[in-house]
């Protein structure tokens, strides 16, 4: 038996920030993940600016070292978007992306090794137990506290808190936190490796292409070292499940037939079979803690309805369970009721951008609207810019909710 204050379930993004923000403020704790590491995971690879963010607040150094492997990353600069009528909106993650600086606004990794670089630094704590190849089989709530044991009954552990940082498929999350998998609020996806896909941005722009065969989802291409490329396709369920779409065959014959896309893929090499995972997306507030727990990332459903990016939010709200675990042991205080702080902070943080990433997620059923805005977005400098500020700047997005602004933005109203 294995006893502590603190006990984390899962140990990929989400999971190894909220274990390392608890050995900041010198709180051990109990780390599980089923996995060795490295290991892969199905996933974009796409690293936000607030990956950069965390990674800073982990440690500088870290993030500096990261930053300089050009043979584990690249650096992104930009996204650009391709509406239904093959125009493209091409979005610099910052106005002045031109003038390369360090570190950089985002990146693209293979999550095996970003993952794995993180574990690396979660072996540097003695406050923190890691135990990997761990698949804990019950939970059970007994006398104030959980107790978790494994499926070959070697390991019990019982803590004060529990935190499940686990993933989309987390059991916790379902049958104890009641995150149900809405058809409406998750995403299907299947991501597979390329190498030689030509005519990739030479400062590595990521691509969504927003085609009318597989709307209201996206393609989306992104570049990795080595000339690698991470490609795949996501839809809703709901629109998978009406539409009856392989995403399989579906990503195939996008690649292979389509006039925008088969003369890059023409020489292109598939590295292995493509594999599918799915995105419960934040589109709809969540009950994110109870009576001695609290759910981080995907185990939340706290992943971006637009761009299907999920690792920000993990570490984010990683952070923020850390933060609420400290002041619930200092207080001994651990009711569903006090633990709802944890559920303010997070929203706090993320609720606005999440309302806009639904609605431009909900633009994509509306291909004529899409292609307008994507008309305008060419033409309008100030479109432009702003749609670049937004990725950076957080306070900017609430004033993207009102349709009074776009109102202004299209027609050049002052």
């Amino acid at each position: 038996m294995i006893e502590t204050d603190v006990c984390i379930l899962g140990a990929g993004p989400g999971g190894v920030a909220t274990a390392l923000e608890l050995d900041r403020q010198g709180i051990a704790c109990t780390l599980l993940d089923q996995a060795h590491f490295p290991r892969d995971k199905v996933c974009g690879d796409a690293l936000s600016g607030k990956v950069v963010d965390m990674l800073r607040r982990i440690d500088p150094a870290l993030l500096e070292k990261f930053d300089q492997d050009e043979q584990t990353q690249v650096d992104s600069w930009g996204v650009r978007f391709i509406a239904p009528n093959l125009h493209p909106i091409v979005v610099p993650f910052a106005p002045d992306f031109d003038r390369h600086r360090d570190p950089a606004p985002g990146y693209i990794a293979r999550r095996e090794i970003f993952d794995n670089i993180l574990v690396e630094e979660v072996r540097k704590r003695p406050g923190i137990d890691l135990r990997e190849g761990v698949r804990i089989e019950q939970v059970q709530r007994e006398n104030g506290a959980w107790v978790l044991e494994d499926k070959q009954q070697t390991l019990r552990v019982k803590a004060r808190l529990l935190i499940a940082a686990n993933g989309a498929q987390s059991r916790f999350a379902r049958e104890v936190g009641g995150i149900t998998l809405q058809p409406k609020h998750y995403a299907v996806a299947v991501r597979g490796y390329y190498r030689g896909v030509t005519g990739m941005d030479a400062n590595n722009f990521i691509e969504l292409h927003f085609l009318n065969e597989i709307l209201p989802g996206y393609l989306w291409i992104f570049p990795l070292p080595n000339g690698e490329a991470n490609v795949g396709v996501g839809m809703l369920k709901s629109a998978l499940t009406r539409k009856q779409v392989n995403l399989k065959q579906a990503m195939h014959d996008l690649v292979t037939t389509h006039p925008n896309l088969r003369g890059r893929f023409e020489k292109a090499e598939l590295l292995g079979p493509p594999k599918g995972f799915g995105l419960p997306l934040g589109s709809k507030r969540r009950s994110l803690s109870g009576e001695g727990y609290m759910l981080v990332g995907d185990a939340g459903a706290l992943i971006d309805p637009f761009t299907g990016e999920g690792i920000g939010n993990a570490m984010l709200s990683g952070m923020y369970a850390a933060q609420q675990a400290a002041r619930c042991l200092e207080q001994r205080a651990f009711s569903a009721d006090f633990m709802a702080a944890y559920d303010a902070s997070v929203y706090r943080a993320v609720e606005q951008e999440l309302r806009l990433s639904r609605k431009l997620q909900q633009l994509a059923h509306f291909p004529s609207l899409f292609n307008l805005f994507a008309f305008f977005a060419r033409r309008n400098q100030k479109l432009g810019e702003t749609m670049s500020a937004m990725f950076l700047d957080l306070d900017l997005r609430s004033a993207l909710l009102k349709p009074s602004f776009y109102f202004k933005l299209l027609f050049n109203q002052r």
